[in-house]
């Protein structure tokens, strides 16, 4: 995967791992960690919106309390020309995650693939080293935060801004946006903007920046994506969509379609199989962008 695909569509990598969970009781455990989360959120008036998304959406001591994350994620990019369909399993603890890859190829007509790829905590690679569009240390958790929004933006290392109501198609909404403290992840320069319906409190839509593996200019603000949430269903106390769609973000509102996404066989129950994480002999090892 190019530097240019990356461009299409991106999401920073909260590639900074968590610390393990204390071991314990589960529930004590997950009732301390949303204590935390719901403190930490609170003193900012952007960072109490995320709080309702989150409660809306299940809340986090269900979030917290869920073991892994678990679903078939198909992403196809008309720009790229790319096609792809994975079975992944992350462990919301350690943020570590991997993939068996189903499908993969041109926007339209992906191929039957028996591929693997995983992010260790470390590393991340991609088996065979034949799947050459697919960058691993990119694609490994993006599939997982899209989903995981807004319930990943609870995370230590994030800044909240408020911002005015704003309206998509028709629909106002209340706004946040969400920033990195300097040095988190990969791509700490990006931001991700909430549409908050006022009424549910689900997340109806993202914008999102991209500064995974690019220099920022100050002066030159990176254009930004939006990306629909769509068809929320409920899985283990976690109400989360499952489908998406990607625009260009131009003249305050949705413009050119750029990708869309699907989520399907959810489960936040799933067994985490570390033995998965192995890379086998043959694999590709991506590096940290810049490398």
């Amino acid at each position: 995967m190019t530097l240019q695909l990356l461009a299409l569509f991106a999401l920073s990598l909260f590639l900074a791992a968590c610390e393990p969970a204390p071991s314990g009781d589960r529930a004590d455990d997950a009732q301390a960690q949303a204590e935390a989360a719901r403190e930490r959120l609170s003193e900012s008036e952007g960072g109490r919106l995320v709080l309702r998304a989150i409660e809306a959406q299940g809340g986090l001591e269900a979030w917290y309390a869920a073991p892994t994350s678990s679903y078939t994620w198909e992403y196809a990019n008309t720009g790229s020309d790319l096609q792809f369909e994975t079975l992944l399993v992350a462990d919301n603890r350690s943020r570590q995650v991997y993939h068996d890859i189903l499908s993969a190829g041109p926007y339209g007509d992906p191929q039957p693939v028996e591929g693997r790829m995983a992010w260790d905590g470390t590393e991340a690679w991609i088996y065979p080293d034949t799947l050459t569009q697919i960058n691993p240390r990119f694609w490994a958790t993006t599939g997982y935060y899209f989903e995981q929004i807004p319930f990943v933006l609870a995370d230590p290392g994030l800044r909240y801004e408020l911002l005015p109501p704003d309206t998509l198609d028709g629909q106002t909404y209340e706004m946040v946006r969400v920033g990195f403290e300097p040095g988190v992840g990969d791509a700490p320069g990006d931001t991700y903007t909430l549409y908050v319906h006022p009424e549910t409190g689900h997340v109806g839509a993202i914008r999102y920046t991209v500064t995974y593996g690019r220099d920022v200019d100050p002066d030159q603000p990176p254009s930004e994506t939006l990306f629909t949430y769509e068809d929320y269903v409920t899985v283990d106390g976690l109400t989360v969509p499952t489908r998406f769609r990607g625009y260009a973000f131009a003249g305050g509102g949705r413009g050119a379609f750029k990708n869309e996404a699907w989520a399907d066989s959810i489960s936040f129950r799933r067994p985490f199989d570390n033995a998965k994480l192995r890379a086998p002999e043959g694999a590709r090892v991506a590096p940290p962008p810049g490398r």
